[in-house]
């Protein structure tokens, strides 16, 4: 299972299919990256590579009781692009 560790040492599951600048999918509340297995093949079959990852405290991310709040979510995601050598986090 593919993980990465965020700065504050939660483990986040992700998925990351093809290589370049991608395609990240995100889920809501309360479901995980596997609702995108749809979406995320058409993309790839398109060209584009594609991440989806499970929110902290979804689905097989570390279940965590802080730090659950959009705004820090969406900078852990794009810390996790460039930790995964995908794109700037900025």
């Amino acid at each position: 299972m593919p993980t990465i560790t965020v700065k504050d040492g939660t483990q986040i599951h992700y998925k990351d299919w093809g290589s370049g600048q991608p395609i990240v999918f995100s889920h809501g509340w309360p479901l995980t990256a596997d609702d995108w297995d749809n979406q995320m093949p058409y993309f790839g079959q398109l060209g584009y590579p594609v991440i989806a990852h499970d929110r902290r405290g979804h689905g097989r991310s570390e279940q965590t009781w802080d730090g659950n709040e959009e705004p820090l979510s969406t900078k852990r995601v794009m810390a996790a692009k460039q930790q995964l050598g995908r794109g700037s986090s900025k």
